[in-house]
């Protein structure tokens, strides 16, 4: 249920939660989301593929609030996962053994996507990689097989159909995969701090933000419907 509560700054309601984005990924879906696979890479010792080990991590359910960039918030969402910080300890550190300062990661998704997070802030116990969202498996519109949830930072560091985490000892090797990545990349993106672009002040991003809305959402809704009749079409052929 979407409920009012109190909004970080420069944040609204929106009565639904959809698949939302920008740019060219709010017409893009992997192609294969149903199963579970992350390849562990960067300034490691010895990279690594994560599939069954997720299983033996303790599961978690929580109730969020989910905050986009461009102004909209959804309520009181309940995710169920692992917490990140387990999969770190207990997989990434024993496994592949990041070097001591590899604290900047890069979570890549299969539609191609990519984002940055401080290992820091993904350490935190709000930080779920997420594989079910109100008592349901994730559909494609919401990141399967497996997402990041961390409610403190903007819905566009919650990287979907993640299949790649990447940690590495500074930022060469990441580059934000949309246009103009200073005003649409922030370095953290916390919410209660209103990070929402490196450079840019909010006077100015707010409004721009809120115009592009009802493009994105048109773009997403028309492309989930193709791709949804896409599936149905093959499976009955």
């Amino acid at each position: 249920m979407n409920k009012k509560s109190a909004l970080p700054p420069g944040q609204k309601i929106y009565p639904s939660f959809d698949r939302f984005g920008l740019g060219k990924f709010a017409s893009r879906v992997p192609a294969e989301a149903a199963r579970i696979s992350i390849d562990i890479a960067g300034d490691v010792a010895s990279g690594m593929t994560v599939a069954a080990e997720l299983a033996r991590l303790p599961r978690v359910e929580q109730v969020t609030d989910f905050h986009c960039v461009t102004t909209w918030s959804f309520c009181s969402l309940r995710w169920e996962g692992v917490r990140f910080a387990d999969f770190y300890r207990e997989i990434v550190l024993p496994g592949a053994a990041p070097e001591g300062d590899a604290s900047f990661v890069v979570l890549r998704g299969k539609d191609g996507y990519c984002v940055s997070m401080q290992l820091q802030d993904l350490l935190a116990d709000d930080v779920l990689l997420a594989d079910t969202l109100n008592g349901e498996k994730l559909g494609i519109d919401h990141g399967a097989p497996l997402r990041l949830v961390a409610p403190a930072h903007y819905g566009y560091k919650n990287a979907k159909h993640i299949t790649a985490i990447e940690f590495w000892c500074d930022s060469r090797h990441y580059r934000f995969p949309l246009p103009y990545p200073n005003l649409m990349d922030h370095p953290r993106g916390r919410v209660a701090l209103e990070e929402r672009a490196r450079y840019i002040p909010n006077w100015i991003i707010r409004p721009l933000y809120r115009f592009l809305q009802p493009f994105a959402r048109r773009k997403h809704a028309s492309y989930l419907r193709a791709h949804m009749k896409r599936q149905q079409d093959g499976h009955s052929a």
